[in-house]
């Protein structure tokens, strides 16, 4: 009798975690779910950011209220800032200076990784595939990578918390799988509420200098035309202000497939540009001159991709 009920109890358990365990996901599903996750959970932790060679930690704390979000980071080491986004504006306070900088990004909506609410968008130059299940920060995560169908991008993988689905590692590789950059994070926690800051009382105290004021205007106002893009990159917006303490115009074209970003430059000649191609980690850039002009495009994107872009370009009354 002791047998056959613990026989019933152990099928009874079976039975029980069966029904709770969720269908299987694919890799479109689990970015989908953390596109929702990143967006309405409050979190936050220690994140590691690798880029350009360089291994930075920083605190991160993500607050959402009523459709509201804020994202923050704080360094950890000098030189200590504090990195706040709401609303399409990226705010940047530097402690040793006391100096706030705004700079306007209503295109960009993460630190940690950039998606577009809807992979249907980008379904036809990425293809997403779980590849394992591996646990960071001690918490098990799904492997998502993110493989472009051509070379004109670089391909990405992504670690997503099992339960809350937050995206706790990101890595960018070239197209020899070396890796470029990543995002980790170290300890992470959901909480029922977290504070936001107040952004503009930090303006208040320290008037901000504003960088990249963002007035969209017409691309049909550039001095340049793109002829050639790679396949699923688009016109983001287009504005012409000074840039760099300079009061000469500069024009700048953001383009993105969606995912990935580049952006064009053109300014007049002067003295500083060094034509050809320039690497930073994963960011390439690749200058050069037209005419009286000096024009660098600019990415997260291989070289190849920049340089295709630049020589594509030509200026608007340039007869051919």
């Amino acid at each position: 009798m002791i047998v056959v009920n613990r026989f019933f109890v152990v099928l009874l358990l079976s039975i029980g975690v069966a029904q709770a365990r969720e269908p299987d996901l694919n890799g479109q599903q689990v970015l989908m779910k953390m596109n929702h996750a990143m967006e309405v959970l409050n979190y936050q932790g220690t994140v590691a950011f690798f880029k350009n060679g360089k291994l930075e930690p920083m605190k991160y704390v993500h607050a959402a209220e009523n459709g509201v979000q804020q994202e923050r980071l704080l360094s950890l080491n000098a030189p200590l800032r504090e990195i706040i986004r709401e609303a399409g504006k990226v705010s940047c306070w530097f402690k040793e200076t006391q100096q706030t900088v705004v700079d306007h990004r209503p295109f960009e909506r993460s630190f940690l990784v950039d998606l577009p609410r809807s992979l249907d968008e980008i379904s036809a130059i990425y293809q997403f595939e779980m590849v394992g299940e591996e646990d960071v920060a001690m918490l098990s995560s799904y492997i998502v990578a993110i493989q472009p169908k051509d070379n004109a991008r670089y391909s990405r993988k992504i670690w997503v918390e099992k339960q809350q689905f937050l995206p706790l590692k990101v890595v960018v590789y070239d197209s020899s799988g070396v890796l470029l950059e990543q995002v980790v994070f170290t300890d992470i926690e959901v909480k029922d509420r977290l504070p936001f800051v107040d952004v503009k009382f930090l303006d208040a105290v320290n008037p901000a200098q504003h960088i990249h004021q963002l007035e969209t205007q017409s691309s049909d106002q550039a001095a340049f035309v793109v002829t050639r893009l790679p396949e699923g990159f688009r016109e983001i917006f287009f504005a012409r202000k000074p840039m760099h303490n300079a009061e000469q115009p500069v024009d700048h074209l953001l383009l993105s497939d969606g995912f990935t970003s580049v952006s064009i430059y053109m300014e007049n000649k002067g003295a500083a540009m060094q034509p050809g191609l320039q690497s930073v980690g994963a960011v390439n850039s690749f200058s050069r001159t037209i005419n009286n002009y000096q024009l660098t495009v600019m990415g997260e994107v291989p070289a190849d991709t920049v340089k295709f872009i630049a020589e594509g370009i030509k200026l608007r009354d340039l007869k051919d």
